[in-house]
C-alpha cells in the first residue's frame, strides 16, 4: 500500500476534438490530509476529477486510488472514493431519506450497515428527510450531495466546487462537516474559486493552468511565494496629489497611491525592504505617521502571479 491516497502519475487526456485538457499531470495527495486543487476556468480540474470517478477514460499516465489503479481495480478504485459534483444533481421525486438509500443501494451496502438518517443529521438535513428534494433549497441540495458521496464510507471524499451558491451559514454548516470528517480520517480533496477557503483549510495545494501542474507546495509555502505587500499610512497632513505622489514612488515601492486626503498606499517588494523601512522613507519626506495598517500577502496573490506568469 502507497502513503498516498491519490497518486498521479504522468496523467494525460486529450479529447477527441484535439483538446488537451490533461498534460503529463504528477503529483500525490497524502493520506489523512485537506488537499486543494486550484485552477482557473478550463484549467483541467474537473477533467481530472471525471478520470478519478471512472467518468473519463485518460489518455496517457496512470491514477491509484487508495493503493487501487483505477485500470486494474476499477470496482476497488470507486469504492475507495466518493464525489461531490459541481452541478447540483437530484431527483426531483425522490425525499432525502430515498435518494441515501437508493445511493448506497448501488454500492452494494447492507440494509444493517447503511446510516442514511445518521448522514443526513451530520450534514443538517434531518428535518428534511422525507421532503421532496425538489423543495430543498440551493444550498440544502448541496449538502445532500455530500451526504450522497458518504454513503459508502469511502476513505477519501472529493469537493469540486462544493459552496459554490451557498450562503455564508450554510457554508460554515458544511465546512464544520468536513472538517470533522477529516478528523476522523477521511482525505479531502477540495476545488473552489473562494481562495481563502483553500488557505485556510488547506495544508497542501496543487495548481493546475491549461492543463499542467504550475506548482505543488504545502500552503504556508506557496503564501511565502508572494513577494509584494501593502502598507497603508494615515499621515499628519493632507498629501498633495501632483507632488507627493511622485515623491514616494521610489526604488524602494512598487507603486505608490493616494487612497484619501492623509491616507497613502504603498506595495512594496518585501524582499527588497520592509514596513519599517516604507514608514522611514515617508517620515524622511517631512510627514508624521498618524495610522498604520499592513496587509499580508494571500494565496489570491500567488494564485493571480503564478497563473498569469504560465499564460504569458
Amino acid at each position: 500500500m502507497t502513503d498516498a491516497a491519490i497518486s498521479i502519475q504522468n496523467l494525460s487526456k486529450t479529447y477527441a476534438d484535439g483538446k488537451q485538457a490533461l498534460d503529463d499531470i504528477s503529483f500525490d495527495v497524502p493520506r489523512g490530509s485537506i488537499f486543494g486543487l486550484l485552477g482557473p476556468n478550463g484549467a483541467g480540474k474537473s477533467t481530472l476529477i471525471n478520470i478519478l470517478s471512472g467518468m473519463v477514460r485518460k489518455t496517457g499516465g496512470h491514477a491509484n486510488i487508495w493503493g487501487f489503479d483505477i485500470d486494474d481495480s476499477p470496482r476497488n478504485a470507486k469504492a475507495s472514493i466518493g464525489i461531490v459534483p459541481q452541478e447540483i444533481i437530484f431527483d426531483p421525486f425522490f425525499t432525502p431519506f430515498e435518494s441515501l438509500e437508493v445511493q448506497a443501494g448501488l454500492y452494494g451496502v447492507s440494509k444493517a450497515k447503511r446510516r442514511t438518517m445518521e448522514l443526513l443529521e451530520a450534514v443538517h438535513l434531518g428535518d428534511k428527510a422525507n421532503a421532496y428534494a425538489r423543495t430543498l433549497s440551493g444550498g440544502m441540495k448541496r449538502r445532500l450531495l455530500v451526504a450522497k458521496a458518504m454513503v459508502h464510507s469511502p476513505p477519501i471524499l472529493v469537493l469540486d466546487e462544493p459552496t459554490a451558491g451557498v450562503d455564508i451559514d450554510l457554508r460554515q454548516q458544511l465546512w464544520e462537516y468536513v472538517i470533522e470528517l477529516n478528523k476522523a480520517g477521511v482525505t479531502i480533496v477540495l476545488t473552489t474559486h473562494y481562495l481563502e477557503e483553500a488557505e485556510n483549510l488547506c495544508e497542501r495545494i496543487a495548481i493546475i493552468n491549461h492543463g499542467k501542474l504550475i506548482a505543488n507546495k504545502p500552503t504556508s509555502e506557496l503564501v511565502d511565494m508572494a513577494r509584494e505587500k501593502l502598507v497603508e499610512l494615515t499621515l499628519d497632513r493632507d498629501i498633495s496629489e501632483a507632488a507627493d505622489a511622485v515623491s514616494f514612488a521610489n526604488d524602494l515601492f512598487e507603486k505608490a497611491e493616494i487612497i484619501g486626503p492623509r491616507t497613502v498606499a504603498v506595495t512594496y517588494n518585501k524582499d527588497r525592504t520592509n514596513a519599517g523601512g516604507v514608514m522611514a522613507a515617508v517620515q524622511e519626506r517631512g510627514f508624521a505617521i498618524v495610522d498604520v495598517t499592513t496587509r499580508e500577502a494571500d494565496l489570491e496573490d500567488v494564485f493571480l502571479n503564478l497563473t498569469r506568469a504560465k499564460a504569458a
